[in-house]
Protein backbone atom coordinates (compact mmCIF):
# COMPACT_ATOMS: atom_id res chain seq x y z
CA UNK A 1 0.00 0.00 0.00
CA UNK A 2 1.49 3.58 -0.99
CA UNK A 3 2.14 5.95 1.37
CA UNK A 4 3.50 9.29 1.44
CA UNK A 5 4.34 11.19 4.58
CA UNK A 6 2.65 14.75 5.51
CA UNK A 7 4.85 17.62 7.00
CA UNK A 8 4.23 20.78 7.57
CA UNK A 9 6.00 24.13 9.45
CA UNK A 10 2.85 25.20 10.90
CA UNK A 11 2.63 22.25 13.43
CA UNK A 12 4.61 21.47 15.68
CA UNK A 13 7.53 19.25 14.36
CA UNK A 14 7.77 15.78 15.87
CA UNK A 15 9.51 15.39 19.34
CA UNK A 16 10.34 11.73 18.90
CA UNK A 17 9.93 8.56 16.28
CA UNK A 18 6.81 9.60 14.57
CA UNK A 19 5.32 12.09 11.53
CA UNK A 20 3.06 14.49 11.71
CA UNK A 21 0.85 12.44 9.65
CA UNK A 22 0.76 9.84 7.42
CA UNK A 23 -1.30 9.05 3.91
CA UNK A 24 -2.31 5.72 2.57
CA UNK A 25 -4.69 5.79 0.15
CA UNK A 26 -7.34 8.91 1.07
CA UNK A 27 -6.64 8.15 4.76
CA UNK A 28 -4.67 10.46 7.04
CA UNK A 29 -3.51 9.38 10.25
CA UNK A 30 -2.66 12.64 11.91
CA UNK A 31 -0.50 12.10 14.88
CA UNK A 32 -1.59 13.14 18.37
CA UNK A 33 -0.30 17.15 18.94
CA UNK A 34 -0.18 18.92 21.97
CA UNK A 35 -0.13 22.67 22.64
CA UNK A 36 3.38 23.21 21.20
CA UNK A 37 3.78 26.64 19.72
CA UNK A 38 5.17 25.76 15.77
CA UNK A 39 7.84 28.26 15.45
CA UNK A 40 9.17 27.98 19.60
CA UNK A 41 7.95 24.44 19.93
CA UNK A 42 6.91 25.52 23.67
CA UNK A 43 4.18 24.58 25.24
CA UNK A 44 1.62 27.40 24.53
CA UNK A 45 1.14 29.84 28.03
CA UNK A 46 -2.32 30.97 29.37
CA UNK A 47 -5.05 28.20 30.47
CA UNK A 48 -7.08 25.47 29.61
CA UNK A 49 -8.48 27.20 27.28
CA UNK A 50 -5.41 28.21 25.23
CA UNK A 51 -4.03 24.78 25.51
CA UNK A 52 -7.01 23.30 23.49
CA UNK A 53 -7.41 25.53 21.41
CA UNK A 54 -3.92 25.59 20.30
CA UNK A 55 -4.12 21.71 19.71
CA UNK A 56 -6.66 22.22 17.51
CA UNK A 57 -4.68 25.00 15.29
CA UNK A 58 -1.99 22.24 15.48
CA UNK A 59 -4.63 19.52 14.24
CA UNK A 60 -5.57 22.15 11.66
CA UNK A 61 -2.79 23.15 10.35
CA UNK A 62 -1.66 19.10 9.29
CA UNK A 63 -5.18 18.53 8.32
CA UNK A 64 -4.73 21.05 5.83
CA UNK A 65 -0.99 20.20 4.67
CA UNK A 66 -2.61 16.49 4.30
CA UNK A 67 -5.21 18.36 1.63
CA UNK A 68 -8.00 17.90 3.73
CA UNK A 69 -9.60 20.00 6.58
CA UNK A 70 -12.05 19.39 9.81
CA UNK A 71 -14.79 18.82 7.52
CA UNK A 72 -12.71 15.33 6.44
CA UNK A 73 -12.30 14.18 10.08
CA UNK A 74 -13.98 11.09 11.00
CA UNK A 75 -12.35 10.24 14.40
CA UNK A 76 -10.55 12.44 17.34
CA UNK A 77 -9.08 10.99 20.18
CA UNK A 78 -8.58 13.53 23.33
CA UNK A 79 -6.41 12.60 25.73
CA UNK A 80 -6.94 15.14 29.23
CA UNK A 81 -4.75 14.92 32.60
CA UNK A 82 -7.88 16.28 34.02
CA UNK A 83 -11.81 15.18 32.73
CA UNK A 84 -12.83 18.05 34.39
CA UNK A 85 -11.77 19.86 31.52
CA UNK A 86 -13.97 18.15 29.19
CA UNK A 87 -17.12 20.39 28.76
CA UNK A 88 -14.36 23.04 27.63
CA UNK A 89 -12.88 20.99 25.00
CA UNK A 90 -16.91 20.56 24.08
CA UNK A 91 -16.86 23.88 23.83
CA UNK A 92 -14.51 24.76 22.16
CA UNK A 93 -14.87 22.14 19.84
CA UNK A 94 -18.19 23.13 18.19
CA UNK A 95 -16.32 26.67 17.27
CA UNK A 96 -13.62 24.38 14.93
CA UNK A 97 -16.22 21.81 13.84
CA UNK A 98 -19.42 21.42 11.93
CA UNK A 99 -21.99 18.66 11.92
CA UNK A 100 -22.13 15.64 11.51
CA UNK A 101 -19.07 15.79 14.00
CA UNK A 102 -16.59 13.26 14.22
CA UNK A 103 -16.59 9.71 16.11
CA UNK A 104 -14.46 10.66 18.89
CA UNK A 105 -13.46 9.46 22.06
CA UNK A 106 -11.91 11.51 25.45
CA UNK A 107 -9.29 9.32 27.41
CA UNK A 108 -7.99 10.22 31.04
CA UNK A 109 -4.29 9.67 31.46
CA UNK A 110 -1.79 10.68 34.23
CA UNK A 111 0.79 12.62 31.95
CA UNK A 112 1.45 13.81 28.56
CA UNK A 113 4.64 14.48 27.00
CA UNK A 114 6.17 17.93 28.40
CA UNK A 115 3.61 18.13 31.06
CA UNK A 116 0.74 18.86 28.06
CA UNK A 117 -2.88 18.66 29.65
CA UNK A 118 -4.34 17.69 26.78
CA UNK A 119 -3.10 16.09 23.55
CA UNK A 120 -5.57 14.81 20.30
CA UNK A 121 -4.80 12.91 17.53
CA UNK A 122 -7.12 12.26 14.48
CA UNK A 123 -8.16 10.09 11.60
CA UNK A 124 -9.44 11.86 8.19
CA UNK A 125 -10.79 10.58 4.80
CA UNK A 126 -10.16 12.56 1.74
CA UNK A 127 -12.74 12.87 -1.08
CA UNK A 128 -11.45 10.49 -3.65
CA UNK A 129 -10.73 13.09 -5.94
CA UNK A 130 -8.19 14.61 -4.13
CA UNK A 131 -4.89 14.12 -5.41
CA UNK A 132 -2.93 15.35 -2.53
CA UNK A 133 0.33 13.69 -1.97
Amino acid sequence: MPRSIISTDNAPQAIGTYSQAVKTNNTVYVSGQIPLLPHTMELVGGDMEAQIRQVFDNLQAVAMAAGGNFDDVVKLNIFLTDLGHFPLVNEIMAEYFRQPYPARAAIGVAALPKDAAVEMDAIMELPEDNDQD
